[in-house]
């Protein structure tokens, strides 16, 4: 079965001045998915992003979205994407419903007042859709900007970090709008501070770093790179170090310290490791126990041990 992709891109490079930003960038995006890009401060992903929706051209590289190439058909690519950004776009001054016909209007949408009160329905805005956006919460506000990016119909939708300081309940709305349009058949390029958020949304992930995609795969699948999590916690600080040495045998990688948990753990990708036989060498070695585990790790976990940050790019 042949793939088909909304985004593909080779080789994208990127210079600001002496700054290489992007080094060779290679993406593959499929159609109908959702795709989490992410990358820790200064790894390229928003000069990627600015290029794949023709903000920026490349210096060297080529990619086509949405079936058109991204220099030579530049119009042709605005005309089948849709772009979100951090900050609403919307007019505070007009109502929801105004703005969305608007919208609709500068696009040459059929039947544009039709289309602002499927979107506003769609995106649970009907009881606010007369009320000026200027009196939206923020979530409201966000879910105003992402129906303004729905009106064409884009066959790629780019959302740069829809939920920041959004509440739990407008992120929940959200993610059930990103699930909807993948399910439309929809194509959903998205980048985010939060990694539970591509955990839970993306088919794939693509991590960014120095400039280039260092590792893509389904959310299970870079979790599988590093293993699970064997961690004992002891009654006194003075035993993580006989802990410490039963973990580095068993996963031969080295044991991390949480002194104010009297803690030490290590990652293992040996599948012969279950919590029955920790418990056994340890206790075998005379380590006095409180806890013993053997935890799945998280997307944080996969983004520390594969890119040694703690911070994503904003």
């Amino acid at each position: 079965m042949t793939t088909t992709y909304a985004v593909l891109s080779e080789g994208l490079e990127k210079r600001f001045g002496a700054v290489h930003a992007l080094r060779g960038l290679d993406l593959a995006v499929a159609q109908g998915t959702v795709c989490g890009l992410l990358g820790p401060n200064g790894a390229g992903k928003t000069t990627a992003v600015r290029l794949l929706t023709t903000l920026l051209r490349p210096d060297t590289g080529s990619a086509r979205v949405a079936g058109h190439d991204l220099v030579r058909e530049a119009a042709a690519v605005r005309r089948r994407i849709g772009v979100t950004g951090q900050y609403a776009s919307v007019d505070g001054d007009l109502t929801g419903r105004e703005n969305l016909r608007l919208f609709a209007r500068l696009h040459r949408v059929r039947g544009p007042a039709e289309r602002a009160g499927e979107l506003l329905e769609r995106l649970g805005l009907t009881e606010a859709a007369d009320r000026p956006a200027s009196t939206y919460s923020g979530g409201m506000r966000r879910r105003l900007d992402l129906a303004a990016s729905l009106v064409r119909r884009p066959d790629v939708l780019f959302l740069d970090e829809p939920t920041t300081g959004l509440d739990p309940a407008s992120r929940n709305r959200i993610w059930d709008a990103v699930r909807e349009l993948k399910a439309d058949g929809t194509t959903v390029l998205l980048t985010t501070q939060y990694l539970e958020e591509a955990d839970r949304l993306a088919d794939d992930i693509a991590l960014v770093d120095r400039g280039r995609v260092a590792h893509t795969g389904s959310p299970a699948e870079l979790k599988s790179l590093i293993g699970s999590y064997a961690e004992a916690v002891v009654t006194h600080p003075d035993a993580l170090a006989k802990a410490a040495a039963v973990l580095d045998r068993l996963t031969g990688t080295e044991p991390a310290f949480d002194h104010d948990r009297h803690a030490v753990g290590a990652f293992t990708t040996d599948p012969t490791l279950t919590l029955p036989r920790l418990v056994r060498e340890l206790d075998a070695a005379g380590v006095p126990l409180v806890d013993a585990s053997l935890k799945q790790p998280t997307l944080d976990d996969v983004f520390l041990r594969l890119t040694g940050s703690k911070e994503l790019a904003a």
